[in-house]
């Protein structure tokens, strides 16, 4: 049974995700959740953007 780096849970099935610029393996529900996180992240970072006034993309 392969494990989840994540979770530490033992799965049927990994999934390959991009996170923190580097690729892992983790379950479905880790991987929901990282997608999220990164979401969030995301908006943050433009809101914070706007609020200074930054036209460009990095």
């Amino acid at each position: 049974m392969p494990v989840c780096r994540t979770c530490k849970d033992e799965v049927d099935e990994l999934v390959s995700v991009k996170a923190e610029g580097r690729r892992i393996k983790v379950c479905e529900d880790c991987a929901e959740r990282l997608a999220e996180e990164a979401e969030i992240a995301e908006m943050s970072e433009s809101a914070m953007q706007d609020m200074m006034g930054y036209k460009g993309r990095r």
